[in-house]
């Protein structure tokens, strides 16, 4: 017999199953990504009604499934909604572009305690702090460098300026990462040489990137 496993999640997407039921996929302390089927949850009466929207973190209860990798949530426990981040246009869209990078990015059931603790991070630096396109190219490399990838900046074309903009960026917290100043031209240089970088190393990259820069310019 199935039992039931605890832990806390931050929701990356959610999606219709039926008319009835939704897809939750989580990205948890102890399992890494994973997804859920939250029955009746889309019925007005359903407990699950205002728990499950993207960025919701929440401890919950799940039923593990025997024959695939979609389990079954039993409940859940809401912590924080990130509310912030729907007053902002540009905030939400580069919460929702980092989303989708980790969901590309990570393997199902792979537990990486350090990519929950930086998307946290993340969604609470996003929900105080004014959208910047440096936001999106620390979180890219961030994640790189936790996941193994990160450049090696002898091997690239990058300017001195752009080098040491990268270093910041990888070693700064996001407090830090807002004191930086960055020329627009090393915004641009960053901008493009880390799409290349991904796209090499990822094959593509999620939609939504191009909406999560179109924050307020840099300051010259």
């Amino acid at each position: 017999m199935s039992r039931s496993e605890r832990t806390t999640g931050l929701i990356l997407c959610t999606r219709p199953l039926t008319e009835t039921s939704l897809i939750v996929q989580w990205l948890t302390v102890d399992f890494g990504r994973l997804s859920t089927v939250a029955k009746g949850a889309r019925r007005h009466k359903s407990p699950f009604r205002g728990k499950l929207d993207l960025f919701y973190l929440a401890e919950f209860n799940f039923i593990r499934s025997r024959r695939s990798d979609l389990h079954t949530l039993c409940e859940v426990g809401l912590l924080e909604t990130h509310r912030a981040l729907r007053q902002e246009l540009v905030c939400f869209q580069q919460a929702a572009y980092c989303a989708a990078l980790i969901e590309q990015t990570t393997e199902t059931e792979t537990p990486i305690p350090a990519v929950f603790d930086l998307f946290q991070g993340l969604l609470a630096w996003l929900a105080t702090a004014a959208p910047q396109p440096r936001t999106i190219f620390a979180f890219e490399l961030k994640l790189l460098h936790e996941l193994g990838l990160g450049p090696d900046l002898a091997k690239t074309n990058l300017s001195p300026e752009g080098k040491q903009l990268v270093q910041e960026l990888v070693h700064r917290y996001w407090a830090g990462i807002a004191q930086l100043k960055a020329a627009q031209r090393q915004v641009l240089e960053l901008r493009q040489f880390l799409h290349g970088f991904m796209i090499y190393h990822l094959g593509k990259l999620p939609r939504g990137r191009g909406a999560a820069l179109k924050a307020r310019n840099e300051r010259e």
